[in-house]
């Protein structure tokens, strides 16, 4: 539906720009947003190596070890069923801790592979479990402690302090997740 929507709207820009006489200013502007596009993306690129890099330094450094060791005893209480199961703890909490920390591109396997097991103890009902609606509120809304794809888009923007908005991430995902996860339990006793 959203196709037809742009395809409308785009369209319709066109025939009026040709009925006004303004149809060099559309390909002026789509020359113009072409390259700030392009620039863009690199600048952005550029930041998100760097995140990636400072990521990677926590990684081997054992800080995100130690986040994980920090949420385990907290997960076992949430999770019912995948608490019994150290081969699903250890995937929900390595994608947790991965998404805290910004590294979204690490947390995907860990997400799959903590759905996987959970499926796996699910014994194959077609209907998700308790635990797995929970991991994906969870994953949705998962605390950032360090918002990097945020921060590095506010300094390719040209951000006069790109990294003020970590206070207000945490806040707001922290928010979210409290919420996201008292929703479950309450609806878990219903459904």
């Amino acid at each position: 539906m959203i196709n037809y929507i742009w395809f409308l709207m785009i369209f319709f820009g066109v025939i009026f720009a040709l009925f006004t006489g303004n149809a060099d200013k559309i390909t002026e502007a789509i020359v113009n947003g072409s390259g700030s596009t392009v620039t863009f993306i690199i600048e952005l690129a550029g930041i998100m190596c760097f995140w990636c890099g400072v990521m990677k330094v926590a990684e081997k450094s054992g800080l995100t070890a130690q986040l994980a060791k920090l949420l385990r005893p907290v997960l076992r209480m949430l999770f019912k069923d995948a608490a019994k199961d150290e081969k699903a703890l250890g995937a929900i909490v390595m994608n947790l801790t991965a998404n805290m920390m910004g590294l979204s591109n690490a947390a995907t396997p860990f997400g799959i592979k903590a759905m996987e097991e959970m499926e796996r103890l699910n014994k194959g009902s077609s209907i998700a479990s308790n635990d797995m609606s929970l991991f994906l509120v969870m994953n949705a809304a998962c605390i950032q402690l360090l918002p990097t794809t945020i921060i590095s888009i506010r300094a390719a923007a040209g951000s006069s302090n790109p990294g003020i908005i970590i206070i207000p991430a945490m806040i707001s995902t922290g928010v979210a997740a409290i919420v996201g996860i008292t929703c479950c339990k309450i609806l878990q006793r219903y459904f």
